[in-house]
C-alpha cells in the first residue's frame, strides 16, 4: 500500500505553487516526510518556470510540530545520503534553501524542532498571531540536527541564537518577528491573502532576475555544508542517550505528540523537573 502524500502540491500557475503539509493530528515530521520532501525538492529544482513556492499547513494549530520521536530510528539511520552527500534529513534542508525559486512559509501554528528547521530553510517567513516557534531539543538532551545553530546565528545574531537554542523555550509570533526569526506578523484574517498576493507579485517577475538576486543574497550569508554535516552528526551522537530517557518519557506521559497534551505549551513543560 502506498504511503499517503504529506505534501499536497497545487500548481496555481507554472510560476507559482502552493504546498500544503498534512501528517496526523499534530503534523509531525517523520521518515516518510524526509523521503517525500526529497522528491518534492527535486520536482521544484526541475520545474523550468517555477519562481515562487508557498508552504502552508492543513492544521491551523500545528504548522509542523517537530520530529516524530516514536519513528523507526533504524530506518532513519539507514537512509542513503542525498545529492549533497549528507544524510537526507540535512540534505533536504540544504537543497530546499538553494532551489532556483523563492520559498515562502505561511505559519499560523506551532513550528518547533524539525518544524522550525524547515521554516528556517525557506527564504521568507510570514507568521499569523497564533504562530509559535522554537528549538526545544537541548531540553531533551539532544543537539538539533538541521543546523538551526548556523541559520539562526546568521539570521538573528549570536546572542539571540543562544537564547533560542539553549533556552529551548517557545517564541510567540510577535517575539519571533522582533528577533528576526520571522519576517513579520499578520492578523489571522489577512495572512493567507497577504502571502498569496506577495507570492503572485514575485511570480509575475522575470525568473532569471529573481533567482540570480536570491543567489547573490545567499552568497553573503551562505551556510557551509560542513556545518550541516556537523549538526546532523552531533544530533545522532547526542539523541537517545539513556541518561536523558527520563526527560522524553515524562513528556510522553504528559501527552507529547497529542493535540491536547504538552504540545500546546511545550516550551514551559520541557523545563519542568523530570
Amino acid at each position: 500500500m502506498s504511503t499517503p502524500s504529506q505534501f499536497q502540491v497545487d500548481e496555481v500557475t507554472p510560476s507559482y505553487w502552493k504546498v500544503t503539509f498534512a501528517n496526523g493530528d499534530v503534523n509531525l515530521y517523520d521518515p516518510d516526510s524526509v523521503e517525500q520532501l526529497a522528491e518534492l525538492v527535486t520536482r521544484i529544482e526541475q520545474a523550468p518556470d517555477l519562481t515562487v513556492v508557498v508552504f502552508r499547513s492543513a492544521n491551523p494549530d500545528f504548522f509542523m510540530a517537530h520530529w516524530d520521536m516514536l519513528s523507526d530510528q533504524a530506518r532513519v539511520a539507514a537512509m542513503q545520503p542525498g545529492p549533497t552527500g549528507l544524510h537526507p534529513y540535512a540534505d533536504n534542508l540544504i537543497r530546499l534553501s538553494r532551489v532556483p525559486a523563492v520559498t515562502i512559509t505561511s505559519i499560523n501554528g506551532r513550528a518547533r524542532g524539525a518544524g522550525s528547521e524547515f521554516v528556517l530553510a525557506t527564504d521568507i517567513r510570514f507568521a499569523g498571531p497564533q504562530a509559535i516557534l522554537g528549538q526545544f531539543e537541548v531540553a531533551t538532551g539532544s543537539v538539533p540536527g538541521g543546523n538551526p545553530m548556523g541559520r539562526l546565528a546568521r539570521l538573528v545574531g549570536r546572542g539571540r541564537a543562544m537564547e533560542i537554542l539553549l533556552g529551548a523555550d517557545d517564541f510567540t509570533a510577535e517575539r519571533a518577528a522582533e528577533y528576526g526569526y520571522v519576517n513579520r506578523v499578520l492578523p489571522a484574517a489577512e495572512l493567507e491573502g497577504f502571502v498569496d498576493s506577495f507570492a503572485r507579485r514575485i511570480a509575475g517577475f522575470d525568473k532569471v532576475a529573481v533567482t540570480q538576486a536570491k543567489a547573490l543574497i545567499d552568497a553573503s550569508v551562505a551556510v557551509p555544508d560542513e556545518e550541516s554535516a556537523a549538526s546532523i552528526a552531533t544530533f545522532f551522537r547526542t539523541s537517545g542517550r539513556p541518561e536523558n530517557s527520563h526527560r522524553v518519557r515524562r513528556l510522553f506521559d504528559q501527552g507529547l505528540q497529542r493535540p491536547d497534551g504538552v504540545e500546546l505549551d511545550l516550551g514551559r513543560h520541557v523545563a519542568e523537573p523530570a
